[in-house]
């Protein structure tokens, strides 16, 4: 826990970008029925049915200090699915960045492991050294930024029903786009101090 509070700690710094990340599973759905669009003294109505089509994995990546947001939905979740979001990361977001350090929880596909599953070993290992990884605590993925991120788009983003993975990243393409513009920073406020005075249950007793 204190490992990622000192990270967050950490000042600005353009060239050493701090990036968390989550994800969460989707649930494709399609309604059975047209719905009755909302008129002036009525709201929209929808049949309570619906047509289950499919799961997918949604990716958000913050960078809380700066304010920028990515979210993309892929059909999978698995280790090359991570490992070609990092190459992402690296490669596009922040191609200049001698270093990214990224804030993750210890899902057994975010590991570098998943880069040479991807990757050839050279091109894993370049991608492996830029990479500076700080995993959230087992119960403590509240410390994840990423993750309240995720909650947010879940209110603001996917409250009605998307039966195909096109139309929810044209969506979450919204979202971002939205936020992004907004360049809302995360003002993180709970320290090391915090932690050591309020959760002392969790350190061990000497």
């Amino acid at each position: 826990m204190e490992d990622v509070l000192e990270v967050y700690a950490r000042p600005y710094d353009e060239n050493i970008p701090v990036v968390c990340m989550d994800e969460k599973p989707y649930q494709l759905l399609e309604y059975t029925r047209p719905s009755i669009e909302a008129k002036p003294g009525r709201t929209r109505k929808e049949d309570y049915e619906y047509s289950r089509r499919g799961v997918c994995s949604i990716f958000v990546w913050v960078q809380p200090l700066a304010g920028k947001r990515r979210v993309i939905a892929r059909p999978r979740r698995t280790r090359v699915d991570w490992a070609h979001e990092v190459d992402t990361l690296l490669t596009k977001d922040y191609p200049d960045a001698p270093k990214v350090v990224l804030v993750m929880d210890n899902l057994n596909t975010h590991t570098l492991g998943s880069l040479y599953e991807a990757f050839v070993p050279a091109r894993a290992r370049e991608l492996a050294s830029r990479l500076e990884i700080h995993y959230t605590p087992k119960h403590g993925s509240w410390l994840n930024v990423a993750e309240i991120e995720l909650s947010a788009l879940s209110r603001q983003c996917l409250s009605r029903r998307i039966p195909d993975i096109e139309k929810l990243n044209h969506q979450l393409g919204h979202w971002q786009n939205d936020v992004n513009a907004d360049q809302r920073t995360v003002n993180w406020q709970f320290t090391t101090d915090d932690a050591r005075t309020k959760l002392r249950h969790l350190y061990p007793e000497h």
